[in-house]
This record gives structure tokens, C-alpha cells and sequence, in this order.
């Protein structure tokens, strides 16, 4: 067997049902002849990001492959591989390379020492018969531990080479691991006892297939939950113990939880500190559930550390809670005082969210979207900056993996290539990504990916017609030379790239454009809605 037809056979051992890229890889067709689907975008980066956003979405069920070529495509796809790594998302890039005796000729570009730093692994086949130990290698690192990218670098003349002998290969079994049950007790007895505890639940508890977990534990022990921006959706924010995500614009629930804690333990989260993110304040201690032990006192003081599977940890916790005789006892009276912030909160922010006021405010925008879809049959993605930080803290979540929070890098025009990937991984799902004019700017041709692959999602621009949020970095430059104005008319290009394509600038109208979306791509048709927006505060008022 050649090389080439070998990676398509272990990918689809390996469960892989779709590969992404652009514009050359020779294992493309060792993956079509396995029967894998072959999606190629307009780009090398907004490629890598559809298959990432297939992995965030199952959970890592689904591992995001994207094939390159050698040189221009393995340095192109750099961006969206240090997102993948930010983020803690496993990503598989196959990359090709220059012919082995080539390799290491300057300046010929080779993957391993460039993508070390942003990698949980990366590997080179120096001979065929090697290829199923390496690619098996990369498959191990993509399914054990924290989750992240790895790459793999393949040389041109090895591609079409010839395996020695009978090619065979099995994907091994991991099992995934829980802690000493002694430490989880003492964990559970110390939150039990404290006045004020709160849970910090990151994206670790959706990798894990966990979420039903935590809402038990959670209720068991009367506990409020807040999620990290990755975490996002693996607790439902209709719960009376939901606190909302922790993200840079937040509800001051969070802040209030913070503030009167006692006892923060987390769950799946690396407690990373970041400007996209709000994490304990300086002083708390904190426990915390991680498979990474290099997240441990990673920037916080660390009480006790435990090391395991977040699933199979919060169940040990389950059981230790039962056994002290938790039976959700404060639950009822921690829900009475949240709702009470919750209300609060929700006030200061009423008049926008019901704003009449054209143009339009983007929290109108958000709480029409919200009416408008089935948030149980619905993941929402957002694009960096202020279409993030203002949607964070309004789209409420319902159902795990009903959305794809990022943040650690913001790369814009990320979102696209999630929603994409999103949708090809929940093919009776709505998959919806909300934009900016800037994100447009930089992936707004992979529209026709869309089109073109029969990927039918829904992109909501906020079209305020500047780069929002920017103007107090460079207020000289922006009042001599207006370098914060954006322009165009997006809904056009959607239309012209094949897709269904409306600009709303009335509030009347938003409900009957979401509709009609919504019903393009019910029918197989990528859908755009550029909404004239206003720019609008992303933080608490008052």
C-alpha cells in the first residue's frame, strides 16, 4: 500500500468521516479512496478552522483533520493551529514537506521546528514503513490528556511510496482515569462546609461528556456554577444555579460569586490567566480537577490538586457527596438569592436588549436571535471582539455544545470556519455565527465554502461600519486618517457568492430576516444577515 492510501485507511480506522484543506495534499486522495469527504476552503486557515470547530463541537468525538501541501500551505495554516492550541482543541494538520533529501535545506519550510511551540506533539516520517507508528502517535496524543493540536509532516517523495509488506493498523483503547478516592472525599467534605463555594466549570467537563454530571453534583450540594468562556454551554444558564460565563464581559453574578467565595473549585479549566476571561481574584485559593499538571498553580495558589478525568472525578464527587448525606439542602436558598442578582443584573441591561432605537443595538439583535432559533437544536459561535463580548453574556445556553466559546487568542474571522465545522458535525443542527465587519473582512469569501460544500449555516453581521472597541488605542490616528472605518455591503457578496442574502436596518424587520434565513439553510442554502447596528458598551452600566 502507498503512503498516501495508507493515512486514508488509518484515518478512517480512526473514525474520521471528514478532512479539510487547501490546495494540495496527495493524501486527499488516499482519504476519498478510504471514503472520507474531502472539503477544501479558500484557504489554509479558515480549512483548519472548520475542522476544529467539527472536534469543539463533539467534544473531540470527532477529531478535526485538515490536509496541506509543503511550504506556503504548512506556514498559511499557522494561525489557526496556535488558535487550536490556545483553546486546547484537538486538531490534526497533515502537512506535506519538501522530499526527504531535501529536508532541512534552507529555507525550505519544515513543520516540526516552526509548530513545537504551539503543538501538544509533532512528528516527521522519515520512512514509509514508519508512517503508521507516527500517525498512530499523533491519534494518541489527540485522544489522551488535555486536548490540543498536533501536526505531522509527511514529505512528498514518501506520499506515493511503498509500504514493505502487509499494511495493518488498529486505533488503540485508552481509559480514561480517576483520582484517589480519599483526596475527592476531603475535596467534597471542605465544599460542604463552606459558606460561599462556587464551581468553575470549563471546557474539560464538555470534553468529558460530563455536563449531566456536574448539574447533579451541583444540585446535590446546592452549589452555583459559572463557565469558563470555553466552558460555555456545559451548564445550563436557565438553571437557578447558573451564574453565566466568566468571559471579559460577564453578568455580575460572576463578580459577586468571586467576591463573597470561600471555597472556588474547578473542573475542567486551566484557571489560565488571560484578558478574555475572569478568573478567581487575587487571594482565592483554589481547588482544582484537571488531566494537565501543568495547569496546576498555573498563576493561583492551588489547595489541592486533582488529577483525573472530569467525568469520572465528579462522579467519585457524587458519591462521596452522598455519602456525607447531601441531599441539595441550600440549593433552594442559594437559587432565591441568585435570582434576586439575576434580576438585578438583567435590569441594567433591559432598555437595550428591547431597544427600538435604530441603528439597530446588537443586543436587540441578540434577543431577536434568541426568539427567533431552537436553542436546544442550536450551536451559536461568536467572532473576537465586541460580537463576542456581547453576545456572551445575553445568548443563554440550554443544551451542551450549544455553543463554541473562544478567546484565548482572538484571530478574527475564526467563527466562520467553526460554524462550518459545527454544522458538518451537527448536520440536523442550526449552526450560527456572529460577525463583525473586520471578521468579514478576513474570511468573507469562504461564504462560498458554504455554498459550494452544501454547508447550510446562518452568519449574523453586526454592521456598525468601524472596528469597534479600537478607537482608544490610536485616538490620534483614527480622528487624522479614520482607521477604524470599515465599509461595504455584506449581504451583497453572500448573494453574489451564491448564498441567501438580506441587510436589515429596520428593527421591524429583524424577526422576518432570521426567519427567512433559518429557512434558506432548512433547504441546503448557507444564509447572511447583515444587520445595521449601532456601537453599544460591552460592559455593566452603572
Amino acid at each position: 500500500m502507498k503512503v498516501k492510501d495508507a493515512i486514508g485507511a488509518i484515518l478512517k480506522a480512526e473514525g474520521v468521516a471528514i478532512v479539510t484543506g487547501f490546495p494540495f495534499n496527495q493524501a486527499f486522495d488516499g482519504a476519498a479512496a478510504a471514503g472520507i469527504r474531502t472539503i477544501i476552503a479558500r484557504t489554509e486557515r479558515v480549512a483548519a478552522n472548520i475542522a476544529d470547530g467539527m472536534a469543539r463541537t463533539t467534544g473531540g468525538r470527532s477529531i478535526g483533520v485538515c490536509l496541506v501541501q509543503y511550504g506556503p500551505g504548512a506556514e498559511n495554516v499557522f494561525g489557526a493551529v496556535a488558535q487550536a492550541w490556545c483553546d486546547s482543541s484537538p486538531l490534526l494538520v497533515i502537512t506535506g514537506g519538501y522530499d526527504t533529501k531535501d529536508h532541512g535545506m534552507v529555507p525550505n519550510f519544515s513543520a516540526l521546528p516552526a509548530y513545537s511551540s504551539i503543538t501538544k506533539w509533532t512528528g516527521y516520517v522519515n520512512m514509509p514503513e514508519r508512517l503508521a507508528e507516527m500517525l498512530g502517535q499523533a491519534f494518541v496524543h489527540l485522544r489522551t490528556g488535555k486536548p490540543g493540536p498536533v501536526v505531522l509532516e509527511v514529505p512528498n517523495d514518501l506520499m506515493n511510496a511503498e509500504i514493505p509488506g502487509k499494511f495493518s493498523y488498529a486505533p488503540i483503547r485508552v481509559a480514561r482515569t480517576a483520582s484517589d478516592p480519599n483526596l475527592v472525599a476531603d475535596v467534597v467534605a471542605r465544599l460542604m462546609k463552606a459558606k460561599s463555594p462556587v464551581i468553575v466549570a470549563g471546557q474539560g467537563v464538555l470534553y468529558a461528556d460530563a455536563c449531566a454530571s456536574l448539574r447533579r453534583f451541583a444540585e446535590l450540594t446546592g452549589t452555583p456554577v459559572m463557565t469558563t468562556l470555553a466552558g460555555k454551554s456545559a451548564f445550563p444558564e436557565d438553571h437557578a444555579l447558573a451564574l453565566g460565563t466568566s468571559g471579559l464581559s460577564r453578568p455580575t453574578l460572576v463578580d459577586g460569586a468571586f467576591k463573597r467565595a470561600d471555597f472556588v473549585l474547578g473542573i475542567g479549566t486551566s484557571f489560565t490567566r488571560t484578558s478574555y476571561t475572569q478568573n478567581p481574584p487575587p487571594g482565592k485559593v483554589v481547588t482544582q480537577v484537571t488531566n494537565e499538571p501543568a495547569d496546576l498553580r498555573k498563576g493561583y495558589p492551588t489547595a489541592i490538586g486533582i488529577l483525573g478525568d472530569a467525568g469520572v472525578v465528579l462522579d467519585q464527587m457524587i458519591k462521596a457527596a452522598r455519602a456525607k448525606g447531601a441531599k441539595g439542602q441550600r440549593a433552594r436558598t442559594t437559587a432565591r438569592s441568585l435570582a434576586k442578582e439575576r434580576a438585578a443584573y438583567m435590569k441594567l441591561w433591559a432598555k437595550r436588549l428591547a431597544s427600538d432605537a435604530e441603528p439597530i443595538s446588537p443586543y436587540r439583535v441578540i434577543a431577536e436571535l434568541m426568539r427567533a432559533v431552537d436553542r436546544r437544536k442550536t450551536v451559536v459561535t461568536h467572532d473576537s471582539g465586541n460580537p463576542r463580548d456581547q453576545t456572551v453574556p445575553f445568548y443563554e445556553t440550554l443544551v451542551p455544545h450549544g455553543y463554541i466559546g473562544w478567546g484565548k487568542s482572538t484571530q478574527l474571522g475564526t467563527g466562520l470556519g467553526f460554524a462550518m465545522g459545527a454544522k458538518l458535525a451537527r448536520p440536523d443542527w442550526l449552526a450560527v455565527n456572529i460577525m463583525g465587519d473586520a471578521a468579514f473582512g478576513m474570511v468573507g469569501m469562504d461564504v462560498e465554502t458554504a455554498v459550494r460544500e452544501r454547508i447550510p449555516i446562518m452568519t449574523v453581521i453586526f454592521r456598525n461600519g468601524v472596528m469597534g472597541g479600537y478607537t482608544g488605542h490610536h485616538p490620534v490616528a483614527t480622528k487624522a486618517y479614520g482607521i477604524h472605518i470599515q465599509s461595504g455591503h455584506y449581504a451583497n457578496v453572500a448573494k453574489a457568492l451564491g448564498a441567501h442574502g438580506e441587510r436589515v436596518e429596520r428593527v421591524a424587520d429583524l424577526a422576518g430576516a432570521f426567519k427567512r434565513a433559518i429557512k434558506a439553510t432548512k433547504a441546503g442554502t448557507p444564509a447572511l444577515v447583515e444587520v445595521i447596528t449601532r456601537e453599544e458598551p460591552v460592559f455593566p452600566i452603572g
